[in-house]
This record gives structure tokens, C-alpha cells and sequence, in this order.
């Protein structure tokens, strides 16, 4: 089953270590808390995107599939970083745990024939190992469904274009899960992350306020 802890080291408040960072910059009193707050939502509110690269988020993603873990790291503006659940070191040969996509899921056949190709590979990794063939050579055959584990770390901005891309129903079901797993844990770590979530962790066309998808679900219009 996937899951996402978010770290302690998260950021817990987001908005007002933006507000604080900005005011250094203002030449502005960052000892007023209120203050600080207040300063943050305006540099939201004004997209002073640099101000939202500060806030870092910690988190482990765990089960969820290698390919939607890959498609994670194209996500690399910010400068975010990630260790990935190795294939060299873990032991993988006595069977890997693998996601079913639901469409595959709910039909029998297919369900038989995604199945089976699975216990093939298994198979065939323990025949090379019976044949003595290196483990980290023999991972080469473990499949972009099997499930991994990531610990990453991002910031606020990194984020928030994540969310507008991943969260658009255009987007793979498994990514838009992760996102809505992602959106979920942060909105539970503290008040201030539940504002930020609910509103700036929208589609890109809640964000935009038009559809900029050459095929468009119809949620949106596209820009006149």
C-alpha cells in the first residue's frame, strides 16, 4: 500500500518563514510574527516566486510504482534531491511487490496476463542467479511497475508546479495520486501548510484560470 510520511525536518511554517526571509530584504521588523504572516501571503498573492523556494518539504514516498517515481525527477527546478531504494544492495530475487493498474485490475484476462509476465520475470532473475549472474546485473530485469521507495526533498515552489501539472486530469491516475497523497499528509503537518494545499496545490487551470492542454478534459475553456 503507498504511503507518504512527511519529515520532521519539514518546514512547519511556511508562510511566515517566507514573510520572514522577504522582510531581512525589506529592511522590515521580522521579530512581529503577525507581521511576518502577513508578509508571506502578500508574497504569495504577488507570485514572488524566488521567496517560495525557502520552505523545504521532507518526505518519504513509499510503494508507489519505479515509473511514476522517475517521473518524479523531471520535477528538478529548485535544486530538490532524492534517494531511491536501491536494485544493487536490496534483495529482490525471493519475489518484489508490484502495482496493478486499476483497469487491468478489474479484468480477469488481463489481470491473468499482467500477473503471469510478473512471475516471469521472477522466474527468469532466479534462474540467472542459480547461474551465478551478478545481483545487481540480474535487477536489470525488474520491471517500471514494481514498487519503490524515495526519500525526497523539494521546496514550496518546486511544488506548488508540480501540483499544477500532476493534479490535471490529464496526468497519469498514479501520478495524480501520489499528488493528492502528497497534498494530503502536508495538509495535516500544520494550519499554515493547510492553507498553502488548499489554495495554491490546484490544476493549472484553477492556477491559470484556462486550459493550456491541447486536449482538454472541458474542466476549463481555453484562454480567448
Amino acid at each position: 500500500m503507498s504511503q507518504i510520511i512527511i519529515q520532521n525536518e519539514t518546514t512547519i511554517d511556511p508562510i511566515s518563514l517566507i514573510g520572514r526571509e522577504a522582510g531581512v530584504c525589506w529592511g522590515a521588523d521580522i521579530s512581529d510574527a503577525d507581521k511576518n504572516y502577513k508578509r508571506g501571503l502578500n508574497c504569495l498573492t504577488s507570485g514572488h516566486g524566488r521567496t517560495w523556494e525557502y520552505p523545504q518539504i521532507y518526505m518519504v514516498l513509499d510503494g508507489y510504482s519505479a515509473r511514476v517515481l522517475r517521473e518524479l525527477y523531471t520535477h528538478i527546478g529548485g535544486g530538490p534531491t532524492r534517494l531511491q531504494a536501491s536494485t544493487r544492495y536490496i534483495n529482490y530475487q525471493k519475489g518484489f511487490p508490484y502495482i496493478i493498474p486499476p483497469q487491468i485490475e478489474q479484468n480477469h484476462e488481463a489481470a491473468e496476463i499482467y500477473n503471469g509476465a510478473m512471475d516471469e520475470i521472477l522466474k527468469a532473475m532466479q534462474k540467472l542467479e542459480e547461474l551465478g549472474m551478478p545481483r545487481e546485473d540480474i535487477a536489470m530485469l525488474l520491471p517500471l511497475g514494481m514498487e519503490s521507495k524515495v526519500v525526497f526533498r523539494t521546496n514550496l515552489r518546486n511544488l506548488i508546479d508540480m501540483a499544477h501539472q500532476r493534479l490535471c486530469t490529464r496526468a497519469y491516475w498514479e501520478y495524480r495520486k501520489l499528488m493528492n497523497d502528497m497534498v494530503a499528509e502536508l495538509s495535516a503537518y500544520s494550519e499554515e501548510w493547510h492553507y498553502l494545499t488548499e489554495h495554491y496545490f490546484v490544476p493549472k487551470c484553477e492556477a491559470y484560470g484556462y486550459c493550456t492542454e491541447a486536449k482538454s478534459c472541458g474542466r476549463k475553456g481555453r484562454k480567448a
